[in-house]
C-alpha cells in the first residue's frame, strides 16, 4: 500500500480520537450496550483489484458507550471477495474470504454523525488464498440513530508482502441490550 494512503488513514484516525474527547452529542449513551448487524460492500484496491471484482459480507458489532459522544466497538463477521476473469482467458479467479476481528471507537461530533476507527486482524480463507493473517486498519465516517447506522469507510489489509484495501459502505440495524 502507498505511504500516502497510510498517512491519510492515520490522519482520519487521529482526528476521530481528537474530536471524540472535545465534542458533545447525545446519540450514544454512557454505559449503554448496543448490538448491530450489518451488510457491507466494497470495491477492492491495491493488489486485490487485479483479481477480485467486489467485496460483500456481513458483520455483527457490539458497542459500549464510554461517554455520551464516544463508544468502544468490537466487530466481527465474514467478507467474500468475488473473483474476476484473469485477463481474456475466460478463467475466473476463485473467491477469497476474510474473517475480520476488530476493536474500535465511534466518536460522535454531532447528534448523529461520527468518525470511526477500527484496528484488528483479518483471517484469510478460501481457494487461491494463502491463509495469511492481515493487520486491518479502518477509518470511517457515518450517520447513526437509535436503530440505523450507515457508514463509509476505507479498510486496509496489510502483511506478508500482500497489501490491499476496500472502499466500502456498511448498512446496519442495531438495538440496545
Amino acid at each position: 500500500m502507498r505511504k500516502s494512503t497510510k498517512l491519510i488513514a492515520a490522519a482520519v484516525t487521529a482526528v476521530a480520537l481528537f474530536l471524540g474527547t472535545n465534542v458533545k452529542a447525545q446519540t450514544n449513551e454512557k454505559s449503554a450496550w448496543r448490538l448491530g448487524f450489518g451488510i457491507e460492500g466494497g470495491i477492492p484496491t491495491g493488489d486485490l483489484h487485479d483479481v477480485r471484482s467486489f467485496q460483500l459480507g456481513g458483520t455483527a458489532r457490539l458497542q459500549y458507550g464510554l461517554s455520551d459522544n464516544l463508544a468502544a466497538t468490537l466487530t466481527s463477521g465474514f467478507y467474500n471477495f468475488f473473483g474476476k476473469e484473469i485477463g481474456d482467458t475466460g478463467v475466473d479467479f476463485p473467491d477469497g474470504h476474510v474473517i475480520p476481528v476488530k476493536l474500535g471507537i465511534k466518536s460522535f461530533f454531532t447528534d448523529n454523525l461520527y468518525f470511526g476507527a477500527e484496528a484488528g486482524a483479518g483471517f484469510e480463507t478460501g481457494d487461491g488464498v494463502s491463509g495469511d493473517t492481515k493487520l486491518i486498519l479502518a477509518p470511517a465516517l457515518g450517520w447513526a440513530d437509535k436503530h440505523w447506522d450507515v457508514g463509509v469507510k476505507y479498510e486496509n489489509f496489510s502483511g506478508q508482502g500482500n497489501n490491499y484495501g476496500t472502499v466500502g459502505l456498511r448498512l446496519a440495524y442495531g438495538f440496545g441490550l
